[in-house]
């Protein structure tokens, strides 16, 4: 039997005017998960223990197996493991974001942030912006490493971890009440909006239309980590498939391996096929037992707020990998599992996570089972199944 977990980051939505009631989810065109809807287990999960935050890491440390109770230690130190980075039990890792915040004639701590992934910048570009900056900053109590498009790393030797506002949580707002009251971080990012508002590449940014990349942002500070190996837990020898470093960190810390596929960034236009090609041979050929496939683009889009392009990230989950994983694994002759769900919902209306249960569909190839519904959050809750514990959909997966 082989087990694939396809992810929507951030899939779930709330029921919107514009849309007659109905979700993101609801009204994309999804043949290949409506068609795996009539013969699957349909359901809700909560993901979020009560009382942590709602974020992609807590979430997906959840859906992969692991209670963020007892494994979370922090968001960036997962990153930090993703790029290589060699940290001590004094290392406080945090998120360092490059963001866009307003150039308007006021002082810094008077504009507003527009958008927390600087129009998705090219991880090239932000490389250039990050060690710019870092050259500029001198801190010899602080490094900082490059991670993938707007996600980079900063770890504070001997540090505090403080708790910071998370730049998606503030979109549109004045950045007033959520600068750091930490001096340091403050001043820092103070400063690289100082050096990055006129700086080459985001004065071409702008006359090619596109967000600037003119601030630091820090937040998500953690402590090295401490996480148990997937495959003693499962018996089951893994891979992740993910453009973003929080997924990849993830899988080097429990010790699961990683495919590298090309023109995955993260955005709407990710490599959708890629990713489904490289998750069969991976099943198929190359004898991994279990696949976890994680899609940023609805997560992102809803950050935006753009309804459409929410929808077309899902259209394009739909067709252009969940159809060609199961075309492909069909083929193939392997029975298998197949796990569909978001890690929590990235409601339109609000821009942000929010800690509320999110649908699933466990499709089982020689157990194929009758199911009036679809794949959508109404249609979840209707079905009456609920798992309460989203580590426990692991042992769910794989109980056959």
């Amino acid at each position: 039997m082989k087990y694939v977990v396809i992810l929507g980051d951030g899939m779930a939505d709330w029921p919107l005017e514009e849309l007659s009631g109905g979700t993101p989810l609801s009204c994309a065109v999804t043949p290949a998960m409506d068609a795996l809807a009539k013969v699957s287990e349909v359901g809700m999960v909560s993901t979020i223990p009560e009382g942590m935050a709602p974020g992609s890491d807590t979430a997906n440390l959840s859906v992969i197996g692991y209670d963020p109770r007892k494994y979370y230690s922090g968001r960036s130190p997962l990153e930090a493991l993703s790029i290589g980075v060699q940290m001590k039990d004094t290392d406080v890792v945090y998120r360092c974001n490059i963001v866009t915040l307003t150039e308007e004639d006021a002082p810094y701590e008077e504009q507003t942030i527009l958008d927390h992934s600087a129009g998705e910048i090219s991880t090239a570009e932000a490389d250039i912006l990050l060690k710019d900056v870092v050259r500029e900053l001198n801190s010899s109590c602080c490094t900082f490493y490059t991670g993938t498009s707007y996600r980079h790393c900063m770890v504070w030797d001997k540090g505090p971890v403080l708790n910071l506002a998370q730049p998606h949580d503030i979109l549109a707002r004045k950045i007033t009440p959520y600068l750091p009251e930490n001096e340091m971080l403050r001043e820092m990012q103070k400063k690289s909006y100082e050096i990055l508002k006129n700086h080459s590449v985001n004065m071409k940014r702008k006359a090619e239309g596109k967000n600037p990349a003119n601030s630091f942002w820090f937040w998500g500070a953690g402590t090295r980590p401490a996480l148990d190996s997937f495959e003693k837990i499962y018996h089951k020898k893994g891979v992740m498939i993910s453009a973003v470093d929080l997924l990849k960190g993830i899988a080097v810390g429990i010790g699961m391996d990683r495919i590298v596929v090309e023109g995955a960034n993260g955005g709407l236009n990710t490599n959708y096929e890629g990713k489904a090609q490289a998750a069969v041979k991976a099943l198929v050929k190359d004898g991994y037992d279990f696949a976890y496939i994680h899609v940023e683009a609805p997560d992102e889009m809803g950050h935006q707020g753009s309804v459409e392009k929410k929808i077309r990230s899902i259209e394009y989950l739909d067709q252009r990998l969940i159809r060609l994983v199961k075309e492909g694994l069909d083929a193939s002759g392997e029975p298998y599992r197949m796990l569909i769900l978001p890690d929590h919902p990235t409601p339109i209306k609000v821009r942000t996570h929010v800690a509320e249960p999110v649908p699933y569909l466990l499709y089982d190839s020689t157990e194929p089972r009758e199911n009036k519904g679809l794949y959508n959050e109404k249609d979840a809750q209707a079905g009456g199944i609920r798992v309460e514990h989203g580590w426990d959909l692991m042992s769910c997966l794989f109980s056959r």
